[in-house]
């Protein structure tokens, strides 16, 4: 039988060449006293809108916390050539990186280092795999659940995908990612147990069928589930059969029982016109307060259309265009190396790569988010030198880092640090909040952003400006690469 894959265990789940650059460096006397510092940031995809959603930081955590390797996974190393200096450091390996990430729940932009790192080079190697996968998946259905619920306007959105899922994992993390985002619960059992998010669900086309007639199906769920009777009415045809049936359930069984129903649920058809038809035939017949739910392939796009069209939907449940990403199949993470120590002092690292997007910015970073004191709303991104402070500041002078002439000085502003500590020495320091506290968070920050930046199609450009310092380094990094280039 084969072993069942824990998300525990992640000490091999790494892409071969991290551990081969980590063995390599040390066999060819790169010291593990080298003391290097990465970001994991994302790139620019513009079907993602103008920003990210964090998430998976706790798992992240978890999964470094458990670090470690058992003699099976040395000896698969050794047999793959690494050296036995190499595997005998990870037998006794003590993880001691300082690590500092924005909080879940954050709203980020691209090129922002979102988690920073600082450690021993072989460490900070190892984690790559790990960290771009927990942060990379959870913050892809975050970001598609915040632009879904933004999308409905207020209505309840309940992630519907666990079926659609590619994996355990995802139909899991998938789901708390999906409430960071907004979404009010999960139809997932093992997520709503494990996480204690909200657990929402209703019958089934196939229950339906097993019985008789649907009336009869109808009847034994609101027996079986008088005070959470949500029905599903469209197997048979949704104003025709379904409805129908559905009220005089209604009648007949929850009402001699003084129990109201909690919905009905379209699963096809045209969905705005039949929750118009539907909710009126409702009210009708005496229950106004009985939600109407829509489901079927549904995503920002779609929500946003039926509710320009008028759909009287109380609830919407998103699933495979949630779960899985949608239309972004992935998300643009990526684990940059931005500096090196020497002697104490951090050296700048920068890639010179020949495609502009991929140039990062070099050094260890400060990420500060200036806020309108007056309105509340974010005015911009800035990211500074570790030793700059701008929470001081009364007013602060901002240049675009591409059209420098474009400049801009903001006045009557606070500034807030993102970064915060997460790892300290190789110890976990950060007191992670709960769940219905990041979502909350998640929907503040969200709400700090001006609308214009909230928009789905051609959102405003909102600015990360390095500060004048930084922009020195990481040009002075260029024109001295694109010299030496030129002399050779």
């Amino acid at each position: 039988m084969n072993p069942v894959i824990s998300d525990t265990k992640i000490s091999m789940m790494m892409d071969f060449y991290s551990s081969a650059a980590a063995a390599h460096a040390f066999d060819g006397g790169v010291p593990d006293e080298r003391i290097v510092w990465f970001d994991l940031s994302f790139r620019k995809d513009l079907r993602l809108g103008g920003f990210c959603i964090t998430a998976g930081l706790e798992q992240f955590a978890e999964a470094i916390r458990s670090l470690s390797f058992d003699e099976e996974e040395l000896s698969y190393l050794a047999a793959q050539g690494c050296p036995a200096a190499f595997t005998d450091y990870l037998r006794s390996l003590h993880f001691s990186c300082d690590i500092w990430a924005v909080p879940e729940g954050t709203p980020v932009f691209p090129n922002e280092p979102v988690v920073k790192v600082r450690g021993p080079a072989i460490q900070a190697l190892l984690i790559e795999t790990v960290l771009m996968q927990t942060m990379n998946y959870q913050s892809l259905i975050a970001t598609k659940a915040s632009r879904i619920v933004r999308a409905a306007q207020g209505r309840r959105v309940v992630e519907f995908g666990a079926r659609r899922a590619q994996g355990a994992s995802a139909a899991v993390w998938g789901a708390r990612a999906a409430y960071i985002g907004g979404c009010a619960g999960t139809t997932c059992a093992k997520a709503a147990m494990m996480l204690g998010i909200p657990r929402y669900g209703s019958m089934t086309h196939n229950f339906v069928e097993l019985f008789d007639s649907e009336y009869d199906a109808f009847k034994a769920y609101a027996k079986a589930f008088p005070d959470r009777c949500v029905l599903l009415i469209d197997t048979f045809g949704a104003l025709d059969s379904g409805l129908p049936n559905a009220i005089r359930v209604f009648d007949e069984v929850l009402a001699p029982l003084g129990k109201r129903p909690v919905g009905v649920r379209i699963d096809s058809g045209d969905l705005a016109y039949l929750s118009k038809r539907v909710r009126r035939i409702l009210n009708e017949a005496g229950y106004p307060d009985c939600d109407v739910i829509a489901s079927n392939a549904l995503d920002e796009h779609i929500i946003g259309e039926m509710i320009r069209n008028g759909a009287r939907v109380d609830t919407f449940k998103v699933g495979e265009k949630l779960i899985t990403g949608g239309d972004v199949s992935y998300f643009p993470g990526v684990y940059n190396f931005v500096a090196r120590e020497k002697d104490g002092e951090a050296e700048p690292i920068l890639q010179l790569s020949e495609n502009v997007s991929k140039i990062v910015t070099p050094a260890p970073k400060l990420l500060w988010r200036l806020y309108d004191m007056e309105t509340g709303k974010a005015v911009a991104d800035l990211l500074t030198t570790e030793d700059e402070d701008v929470s001081r500041k009364k007013e602060y002078r901002l240049f675009d880092p591409d059209y420098t002439w474009k400049k801009k000085t903001v006045t009557n502003f606070v500034a807030r640090q993102l970064l915060t500590p997460l790892f300290s020495g190789g110890e976990c320091v950060y007191p992670f909040p709960a769940l219905p506290e990041i979502r909350s968070y998640c929907a503040q920050q969200t709400d700090a952003l001006w609308e214009e930046v909230l928009r789905f199609e051609y959102p405003h450009n909102y600015y990360v400006d390095l500060s004048q310092k930084l922009w020195d380094i990481k040009n002075g990094l260029i024109e001295k690469l694109r010299s030496d280039a030129a002399a050779q």
